[in-house]
């Protein structure tokens, strides 16, 4: 299947990134949007993305450390091969397309990426008024880092033709993409989307069957779910917990540090999901209003400027 036409439903943390990266390997990418308000919300996502490209690839003319895979598959760039790439991520930017429409947004589309909040009501609610609108062709993939597509797959009106599609956040330096079916996909729609992973610079995950969180969260999320149990229990502060992990183990981030990039609001809608999170008596429930708390104060992560830590 040649893919041509992609459309993004959703402009968050991971939602901006997929559109902006899929555009910048020269797809024509549509981002679906719920509102008006939620378009100026994402026009500053997509902003941030081009600046981050363009400073990044400039600093690969002097610092080859800066190299990020999803930029080019070859490291080696000379200046006027990084200067070509910077009017890519500007053309890329220039190209995006958002609208509110379902009919817009669905008209001759060869994929779309579902990538709206971790809440099954809210994804049921959008493939089934989406499917209303979908040309035959159209495969759907799920963005969701911690919900199985067997959950939504009969929602789509197309099972055969749905599955998982999990990124890493700054996809353009930690470029995983899981791909995961559901009993029900067709192997010609797995391959399908193994082959855009590589299309847009990415490196396919195979995920060989279903598993709550793919490969990448049932490792990460066990590790955020410490570092916040910590936090609500006033054994340490976020600080000192991210301190810990950098020079115990040398990684470059802490928990409070991915969670700030991962975005808060994601973080609090995977705890509410554990029914011990309607008991404030327990660690989840403790985790969960804490969380809520730093939400409705606007500090939701590295996106809004501030979340754990401040951001310029």
């Amino acid at each position: 299947m040649d893919i041509k036409k992609v459309v993004v439903a959703g402009g968050g943390v991971l939602g901006s990134q997929i559109a902006y990266q899929s555009a910048f390997c020269g797809f024509d990418v549509t981002v679906w949007l719920r509102s008006e308000g939620s378009i100026e919300r994402a026009k500053p996502k997509f902003e941030r993305l081009l600046n981050i490209y363009l400073a990044t690839l400039e600093k690969m003319k002097t610092d080859k450390a800066a190299y990020c895979r999803g930029f080019s598959k070859t490291p080696d760039l000379n200046d006027d091969e990084i200067d070509a790439l910077k009017e890519q991520a500007q053309k890329a930017f220039d190209s995006l397309t958002l609208t509110t429409s379902y009919e817009e947004a669905a008209d001759d589309a060869d994929l779309i990426i579902e990538a709206i909040a971790e809440d099954p009501e809210q994804k049921i609610a959008f493939y089934e008024e989406l499917a209303k609108y979908l040309p035959e062709k159209t495969v759907v993939v799920t963005n969701s880092s911690t919900l199985l597509p067997s959950q939504f797959a009969e929602h789509t009106g197309r099972p055969e033709k749905y599955l998982a599609f999990h990124f890493a956040n700054n996809i353009w330096a930690q470029n995983t993409a899981e791909v995961m079916p559901h009993p029900g996909t067709e192997q010609e729609y797995f391959d399908t989307i193994v082959q855009f992973a590589e299309d847009i610079n990415m490196v396919p995950i195979k995920v060989l069957k279903e598993q709550p969180g793919y490969v990448l969260n049932s490792l990460l999320v066990p590790f955020l779910s410490a570092g916040q149990a910590l936090w609500a229990e006033e054994v340490a502060d976020p600080e000192t917990i991210d301190l810990t992990w950098r020079l115990a183990t040398g990684a470059p981030n802490g928990p409070f540090q991915i969670l700030d990039v991962v975005g808060l609001v994601t973080a609090y809608n995977i705890v509410i999901m554990d029914p011990r999170s309607q008991d404030p008596e327990t660690t989840q429930g403790k985790i969960a209003l804490k969380l809520k708390e730093k939400i409705d104060a606007g500090e939701t992560g590295i996106n809004a400027g501030k979340g754990f830590y401040e951001y310029k």
